[in-house]
């Protein structure tokens, strides 16, 4: 019976993945809840993201994230930046709009 409880719990557990971005890749599980309709990883306008001396800038308004209701600033070091698996930026938003967990960037071109 254990052995019948652990398959099932590993089985289980194997379908806990992250979604997709839209364009191929996933965003890694750790990032996401939900899936692609509900979930609270999203790409977000180019022009909402500055590059600043410190890191990142990100300006948000409604319609940026599907989970951003009010205007938002978030200030991120440039090691908070993780790869985007496209050349748009992404974020993720979790518990709430006010908490950036994950966001990803591309590959800066120089």
């Amino acid at each position: 019976m254990r052995s019948i409880l652990t398959c099932v719990m590993i089985a289980y557990a194997s379908f806990a993945t992250a979604h997709d971005a839209g364009t191929g890749w996933s965003y890694d599980p750790y990032c996401c809840n939900g899936n692609a309709e509900n979930g609270d990883c999203q790409m977000i306008p180019s022009k909402a993201v500055a590059i600043t001396p410190d890191g990142y800038r990100l300006t948000l308004k409604p319609g940026d994230h599907r989970l951003v209701t009010r205007y938002h600033v978030f200030l991120l070091p440039m090691t908070r930046a993780m790869h985007s698996g496209d050349s748009d930026y992404h974020l993720c938003l979790f518990p709430n709009e006010d908490t950036p967990r994950c966001f990803y960037a591309p590959d800066m071109g120089y």
